[in-house]
């Protein structure tokens, strides 16, 4: 059985859309916008590392991440439907060497649009996505453990926390403890999928 036929794909053209936000792949023009997040510490990682990128490195990152399993650019843009606003970015990567796991990071860049939910609507969709795109049987992410949002996010997907990581991420000059979330394909297909299809 192909678990994941039934799944919203990227649509004919690489959108993915759920009632209140789209995902859709980064255009040219949104270039501007993403290298002010991307360089912006409040915007993109108050709660994770932050690294300045040049526009020209940023704009190299997103062309090449289709390609690149392991890369770490926006692979989507998170789209308001109402208003086509710009909210944030989502990704997803192949996080270790010899595990065969997909993990999801995710970031609503405006501080006045977060705990609305559209973070929850864009991570439900990326995972629904890369469940029926991949031959992958869990899909996880990790959360600074002073980032509640994030992770309580994930537990209201049905993410189960696996473990915690001690000093493993350094960003705003210290050293901070991770938690570990997890997803499995079996516990994706019971819960069925989000509501929302192709645009």
């Amino acid at each position: 059985m192909n678990s994941g036929s039934a799944r919203p794909g990227p649509g004919r053209r690489g959108h993915l859309s759920g009632p209140r936000v789209r995902l859709r792949p980064p255009a040219p023009e949104d270039l501007p916008l993403l290298f002010r997040w991307m360089n912006d510490p409040e915007a993109v990682a108050p709660w994770d590392r932050f690294e300045v990128d040049s526009y020209e490195g940023l704009a190299q990152s997103v062309r090449e991440a289709p390609t690149d399993p392991r890369s770490l650019a926006p692979r989507l843009v998170v789209v308001r439907r109402e208003d086509d606003k710009p909210l944030g970015v989502v990704g997803y990567y192949l996080a270790h060497n010899a595990l065969d796991t997909v993990d999801l990071w995710y970031a609503i860049c405006l501080p006045e649009e977060r705990g609305k939910g559209y973070g929850a609507e864009a991570v439900s969709l990326l995972a629904d996505f890369v469940f029926s795109q991949q031959k992958v049987s869990r899909v996880g992410a990790v959360a600074d453990v002073e980032n509640p949002p994030s992770y309580h996010l994930l537990e209201r997907l049905g993410f189960s926390l696996e473990g915690r990581v001690r000093q493993a991420l350094f960003h705003h000059g210290q050293w901070h403890d991770v938690v570990v979330y997890g997803l499995t394909r079996a516990e994706w297909e019971r819960k069925g999928p989000s509501p929302a299809g192709q645009a």
